[in-house]
């Protein structure tokens, strides 16, 4: 569709939008030179942290990740939402699927990787401009959602995985931690990620809590760090010095 067929929305542009948006061009802009270097020292090959995944593989999922925002469509006023926590979780059911498809995309990518993706990023980045700047409900691959709703679950794909690709390339070089030069993940987007993730917490128990450390928490959130209440401390806090910090356990991870 172009971008002169799409009805046109009305109303004040959306600030969650705007800041959402802002958020995953950062994202990928730190992202982007991070993977370049790594397809070019043949990190590819190697196993990422992500089981049953290689390094390649896991590059071609940020760009099928972004194919969901640059499929959709516009859809009338009036169209229930899924929220953002009923869209996530539409993931754990698609697991087999997007495993799938993933190691499809990386086998047709292998020639020109890096010109695989950055295709993939474009069409996302022009399908975000041409339904924006105001909220409005599109139709995803797994329901309705407000474009706002979609553009913030493509930062925590792009965020999550930024960070699965830094542990990965330093296991892959013998590292156990991150150069902080060398971090692809871009701190506005964490922290965009993290709150969000909270939020959805939060709303399900009705605790006041805050993020301590967003990085520590986000692992947690999204089932990359093993739940313990020794790492959820770590990670939240209690907004009152006379709270404390829920057991959460049965609540992650979120995605």
């Amino acid at each position: 569709m172009t971008t002169s067929s799409l009805p046109s929305p009305t109303g004040p542009a959306s600030a969650e939008l705007a800041a959402a948006r802002h958020a995953l061009h950062s994202q990928w802009d730190r992202l982007r030179p991070w993977i370049g270097a790594v397809v070019a020292d043949g990190s590819g090959t190697s196993a990422s942290v992500l089981p049953g995944w290689s390094i390649a593989e896991l590059v071609a999922h940020v760009g099928r990740a972004m194919d969901a925002l640059a499929v959709c469509e516009p859809l009338p006023a009036g169209t229930v939402p899924l929220s953002l926590a009923e869209y996530l979780g539409t993931y754990p059911g698609r697991a087999d699927e997007i495993t799938k498809v993933t190691r499809e995309m990386a086998v047709e990518i292998a020639d020109d990787p890096l010109g695989g993706v950055d295709a993939r990023m474009q069409a996302a980045f022009a399908r975000l401009d041409e339904l924006g700047p105001v909220d409005r409900v599109v139709q995803a691959r797994r329901g309705p959602v407000l474009l706002s709703t979609m553009t913030v679950s493509r930062v925590i794909e792009l965020t999550v995985h930024a960070d699965d690709l830094a542990r990965s390339v330093a296991a892959a070089r013998g590292r156990t931690r991150l150069i902080a030069d060398e971090d692809p993940v871009d701190p506005e987007a964490l922290d965009l990620v993290a709150q969000a993730l909270l939020r959805i917490v939060v709303a399900r128990g009705g605790w006041d809590l805050e993020i301590v450390d967003a990085r520590a928490w986000v692992r947690l959130a999204a089932g990359r760090t093993p739940y313990d209440v020794d790492a959820l401390t770590g990670a939240l806090q209690a907004r009152f010095a006379s709270d404390a910090v829920p057991d959460l356990g049965r609540m992650l991870p979120v995605l």
